[in-house]
């Protein structure tokens, strides 16, 4: 039976144009403005940038701990990439928070999102959220939704600090932290080697075709799901 249904967004609760069209560049516009402001509450993540940019050749410039100026110019840098950078997620998690309370940011979720995490509670299953976007992040992606708040529904969430999603450990990890078998576990992703990685931990896996998602080229061996319907 399975006992928890956990989830990726971008992709498979969330349309991935919301990610990139909203999300991404209210983050962009505002960088500069919130590390200016927060400068000396986010050392952690500036050393944490500190050191990712030591082993980043892919940005070209000088990288100044101690200029708010250079700190979002990397920053700015890393979102253009999509980089998957902890300390990255973490500074958009805490920027996305302003732009939800002001009520410039209102996330979206596909239509039967709603109706499946309604059941699934009745059904008296679990429901947990992994992805590389920061926990802080994920709960403002739900409570503040076109159809309402749905982080009520939510039982727990995960990120890249419990470790890489293609890295078959992390789902080991989960699968501890949830206080289950991995059987007992079915993981939804729009990835197929985010769903490699959690099917060698022994979870279920389904592949997620939503409208909007980028064509998969290579062979699907997971459950395909166009719907969280589909579950049924």
């Amino acid at each position: 039976m399975t006992k928890a249904i956990l989830l990726d967004i971008e992709g498979t609760t969330t349309p991935i144009d919301f990610v990139h069209r909203a999300l991404f560049p209210f983050a962009r516009e505002w960088v500069g403005e919130f590390v200016a402001e927060n400068f000396n509450q986010l050392s952690d993540e500036i050393s944490a940038l500190e050191s990712e940019r030591a082993e980043d050749r892919s940005y070209e410039d000088i990288f100044d701990k101690g200029s708010p100026e250079s700190v979002a110019k990397y920053l700015r840098h890393l979102i253009g990439i999509d980089s998957k950078s902890t300390p990255l997620k973490s500074i958009q998690g805490m920027i996305w928070q302003r732009g939800y309370g002001t009520g410039e940011l209102l996330s979206r979720v596909f239509d039967d999102v709603p109706n499946a995490f309604e059941r699934w509670k009745s059904q008296g299953r679990t429901i947990a959220i992994y992805s590389s976007g920061s926990a802080l992040a994920q709960k403002l992606l739900f409570k503040y939704t076109d159809h309402g708040d749905l982080a009520k529904y939510i039982d727990d969430y995960f990120d890249t600090t419990t470790g890489a999603k293609r890295d078959a450990e992390s789902y080991s990890k989960i699968a501890d932290s949830l206080g289950l078998e991995p059987h007992d576990i079915l993981f939804i992703s729009d990835i197929p080697a985010e769903l490699d990685a959690a099917r060698s931990s022994g979870l279920q896996t389904a592949l997620s075709i939503r409208q909007g998602n980028p064509e998969i080229a290579e062979d699907i061996t997971h459950r395909v799901i166009t719907s969280f319907n589909d579950l049924l």
